[in-house]
């Protein structure tokens, strides 16, 4: 199930170890410009390293399709424009037409990864702010609540879960 997180098999813990443990390694190497002097400090630090990326890491991440991504870039990046567009044109009218509120969007989408991203896809659309994501509520900033603030919001919803692969209940009518 998508956005769902299980835990990942032995080989596959191994080779993140593994590969986390030599690049912190590599990393260790670089900063000491290998010298052997070092190995005696530089390996406890870079086993508590690799424990601890390991530990505070997430098991797993949300896998991105790559179609959904390319579809994904093209939605944000006229999204992107379109609203620069329109927060400049509201900057400069000396009337200022602006309708600020706070809106709760129920989210559909799962998963700590998608549900960040979508956050932050959000904060990064002209006239739009996260301002808090609870369990299953996003709170978001908006310019103009005139507009179809939460039909919006249900689209870069989409756009995000087409990204990771998921697939989203529909909207209810109080949603909406």
């Amino acid at each position: 199930m998508p956005g769902s997180t299980t835990p990942p098999s032995v080989p596959r813990r191994l080779r993140r170890t593994a590969s986390r443990t030599a690049l912190l390694a590599l990393v260790w190497v670089v900063i000491t410009e290998a010298d052997p002097h070092a190995l005696a400090v530089g390996i406890p630090i870079v086993l508590a390293g690799s424990a601890l990326s390991l530990t505070l890491s997430p098991d797993s991440l949300t896998p991105i399709r790559p179609s959904g991504a390319l579809r994904f870039v093209r939605f944000f990046a006229l999204q992107s424009a379109l609203g620069g567009i329109d927060v400049s044109m509201r900057a400069l009218r000396p009337s200022m037409p602006l309708d600020p509120a706070i809106i709760r969007y129920p989210l559909r989408i799962t998963g700590t990864w998608p549900r960040v991203f979508l956050a932050n896809t959000i904060s990064m659309l002209p006239g739009t702010l996260s301002s808090r994501l609870d369990d299953d509520t996003l709170e978001v900033h908006v310019l103009d609540c005139s507009r179809p603030v939460v039909q919006e919001l249900a689209e870069v919803e989409c756009r995000v879960a087409d990204l990771f692969g998921s697939d989203l209940p529909p909207l209810t009518k109080g949603d909406a």
